[in-house]
């Protein structure tokens, strides 16, 4: 196959814009020998188009750099103990400061502005081939309206013309840009684009993961409830480029509110194919991937290297890898057991295996004890705590090749493959844990109580070195056999992006900023509750466990929800998902909710909390242009200067 890089086609007014990667990824998909801008005029050139609009999702969702973006520094993700400078500059917390060098958000950047234009594309040339339906048309509208959406909220108001024309295909060099402003963007791009796409997109899709009415819905909902917020701006967030907070067809914060809720219901009373799974559980559970409650996808797989766009048994740790769950995921392979009750011998327990509880250590974000104590602070009748972490880990010996049928593990008991090494509890024990000075026994600084054959850490005893893991985006494969399968790959598992249940957040929210109609936002908010409390399976005991506590859940929702309420219950439903620095520059609750939080220290042995305080400043609320764009401008430096967000 010969990639074909034609300097006309390539250029844009963004030169970091539209690169090959549109291309390569249409060739990747279908290959060809060549691609060029006559080829995109023809049916199969749109088509084409229309598919490297789904392969562009793997450059973004599940490339562990940008996923850092959207969760570090929050409530719910501080950098743990091997973190880089990409994770560290991203807590904010007095180990670096970002800058437009080394803010990873430059990944949405460069991924999403190529899109943008294949979309144009693809929406221009249609027409002129006139045996494309509407249908696979709005595909593309939906598409160019995500990424602007995605880009409006991470650095303001974003250009429309990329070099021949606002929301023109453009395939001739330039190296000019002109910022649009924020509600410029919403009302020319993402509210036209969206709204014709929920006109035209079919209630099934027309493949497996393909954009449907029903996600184009989600996305209007979402967009007019974000731009609500823009308009009430209730702390003064300041925003770039420079306009006042109003609408330009003169409708208020109110209004949009409305339009949310709306567009909302009719989503989740028009679902198509989509629906609620019958317990949390299964909406994560890898074996279950791609259910129906998942609306969009980046997607991988696990038979074909070629559609996979990547290695099945080794990893670079770049796009288009599923590589996020790794960031998550602590050295669990440290752990010791001993080959007999003296421990004059030990070896590794719990081995690098390509399960959803385990996968390959990075050690790059952990949560912090807040997000353990205070999020998900009911562990008995709410099953998403034990449906997001991996708390319990088991011992693997035999598939690593160790022959021992026993060994012998926290007081020197014996334990059997298949047996928990380590214990992360659910609570604090009434009863001391006696922990180590340094790794102890077990080798991480786990602790013991008495007569239990596992070590243990407390709730309180995380640290950025020792911490549940993020079960939910563990790797999940059908080859592994008896062994250990492929731990070193990235995973081959979908990222998932939408999922039908954040119809009922995005109506409750609105409903607590004043929207009216036939559900409160306790009502709406309770079907998710509900849904909570539904047990089938135990994952810390790694058993059946058929129980329903929907009702006690319900009883114990608020009878007034405000938005403290809604954004709690956001990051018990999608903690770790990449959601939450969005929800939390949206409604202004970053400062408020994330400016402090507690975590123990780096080395093994260390369980006593520390409070970090964070240094969120109101300009941290958009994202850097990246420097990369900026250098390849043929402008000013007063130019450059005024292009940047400020504060950078």
């Amino acid at each position: 196959m010969k990639f074909i890089k034609n300097k006309a086609f390539i250029g844009t007014a963004l030169m970091m814009a539209l690169s090959l990667s549109s291309c390569e990824d249409i060739l990747e998909e279908q290959p060809r020998a060549t691609y060029t801008p006559e080829f995109f005029q023809t049916e199969r050139g749109v088509q084409g188009g229309i598919t490297s609009m789904y392969a562009h999702l793997r450059y973004i969702y599940g490339q562990a750099y940008y996923y850092n973006t959207t969760e570090t520094g929050t409530d719910e993700v501080t950098y743990a103990q091997s973190a880089d400078q990409n994770f560290l500059v991203m807590d904010i917390s007095g180990r670096g400061e970002i800058t437009p060098q080394d803010s990873r958000a430059d990944v949405l950047w460069g991924a999403a502005f190529s899109n943008i234009n294949t979309a144009s594309g693809v929406i221009e040339n249609a027409a002129a081939v006139g045996t494309i339906s509407d249908a696979l048309i709005a595909e593309a509208r939906f598409f160019r309206a995500f990424d602007y959406f995605q880009l409006v909220q991470t650095f303001g108001g974003v250009p429309l013309d990329l070099g021949a024309g606002e929301l023109k295909f453009n395939i001739t060099p330039s190296r000019t840009s002109v910022r649009n402003t924020v509600p410029e963007v919403y009302t020319r791009a993402i509210f036209p684009d969206l709204l014709r796409a929920v006109e035209d997109l079919p209630a099934m899709p027309r493949v497996t993961g393909g954009a449907t009415k029903t996600l184009a819905r989600l996305y209007l909902a979402k967009a007019y409830l974000t731009y609500g917020w823009w308009l009430e701006n209730p702390n003064n967030i300041p925003t770039y480029p420079e306009t006042t907070r109003t609408n330009p067809d003169g409708h208020d914060a109110q209004w949009y509110f409305q339009q949310a809720y709306d567009v909302a219901l009719a989503g989740i009373d028009n679902p198509g194919p989509f629906r609620l799974q019958e317990t949390y559980y299964d909406v994560n559970l890898g074996s279950n991937d791609r259910n129906n409650e998942i609306m969009l996808y980046a997607d991988h797989t696990e038979t074909s290297e070629f559609y996979n766009a990547s290695s099945l048994t080794y990893s670079n740790g770049a796009a288009p890898e599923n590589f996020a769950g790794w960031m998550m995921t602590w050295n669990y392979t440290n752990i010791r057991s001993a080959l007999d009750p003296n421990w004059e011998e030990n070896v590794s327990s719990v081995q690098r295996e390509a399960s959803q509880d385990l996968g390959r250590p990075w050690t790059r974000m952990a949560p912090t004890i807040g997000a353990i104590t205070n999020t998900f602070a009911d562990k008995t009748n709410d099953s998403r705590y034990d449906g997001t972490f991996t708390t319990v880990y088991r011992g693997n010996w035999p598939k690593g090749g160790v022959s021992a049928d026993v060994l012998y593990n926290a007081n020197s008991l014996p334990v059997t493959p298949g047996d928990a090494i380590l214990t992360f509890l659910n609570e604090e024990p009434a009863t001391p844990i006696t922990y180590p000075n340094g790794a102890g026994k077990s080798n991480i600084g786990a602790g013991e109580l008495p007569e239990r054959s596992d070590f243990v850490i407390s709730p309180r005893g995380i640290s950025r070195i020792v911490y549940p893991g993020l079960w939910k985006l563990g790797p999940y494969r059908t080859d592994n056999g008896d062994g250990l399968g492929q731990p070193n790959a990235a995973s081959t598992r979908p990222f998932n992006i939408a999922k039908f249940s954040e119809l009922y957040f995005v109506a409750a929210e609105a409903a607590v900023k004043g929207a009216t109609g036939g559900r409160s936002a306790r009502e709406l908010i309770n079907v998710i509750r509900a849904r909570a409390g539904v047990w089938r399976w135990d994952n810390n005991g790694n058993t059946s466990k058929v129980e329903d506590h929907s009702a006690e859940m319900i009883a114990a929702t608020p009878a007034t929800i405000d938005i403290n309420y809604i954004l709690a219950e956001r990051s018990r439903e999608y903690y770790g998902e990449g959601y939450r620095w969005f929800d939390l520059t949206r409604t202004q609750k970053w400062e408020e909710l994330a400016g402090t939080y507690e975590i123990a220290g780096n080395e093994f042995g260390q369980h006593t909390p520390q409070t970090v305080t964070r240094n969120i400043q109101p300009y941290h609320y958009l994202r850097p242009i990246p420097q990369r764009q900026l250098d390849a401008m043929e402008m000013t430096a007063a130019e450059k200067a005024e292009y940047q967000n400020p504060g950078y």
